[in-house]
């Protein structure tokens, strides 16, 4: 598959569990983090975005755990974009850099509140406008 956005990191002692393996909550917040810095690479800021009253929100998640990452791995954060309707959706997955291996799987759905109210972002779909194919 091809991605539109990458970002590598790396796992921090305090994300594993007791097993030395990422704990599963973790994996948001890399989905997460790389999500905003997509946004920023598109020109926007999500606290700006709030400052105007629309607030990007997740809907929906699906998400597979393939192999863990360990403590001191490094990884690459990948996401790919679609629109449907109101839907913005995001398939990121994880991979361990040293040997590209599958580590985590999800599809994220993100709706707009604009101003209290489900509704299109303009500034999103400007900013989404290259990445996103009728």
């Amino acid at each position: 598959m091809e991605y539109i956005f990458e970002t590598r990191m790396m796992v921090r002692d305090y994300e594993c569990d007791i097993e030395g393996i990422v704990n599963n909550a973790n994996y948001l917040h890399y989905i997460e983090h790389t999500r905003h810095l997509f946004l920023k690479e598109c020109g926007l800021s999500f606290a700006e975005m709030h400052q105007k009253g629309i607030d990007a929100v997740v809907a929906r998640m699906n998400l597979q755990y393939k192999v863990p990452l360990r403590c001191d791995d490094e990884f690459l954060s990948r996401l790919n974009l679609r629109k449907e309707g109101l839907r913005y959706i995001f398939q990121q997955d994880i991979y361990r850099a040293v040997d590209n291996k599958l580590c985590f799987r999800s599809t994220v759905e993100l709706v707009c509140i604009v101003n209290g109210r489900l509704g299109n972002s303009a500034e999103y779909d400007a900013a989404f406008a290259p990445f996103i194919h009728p």
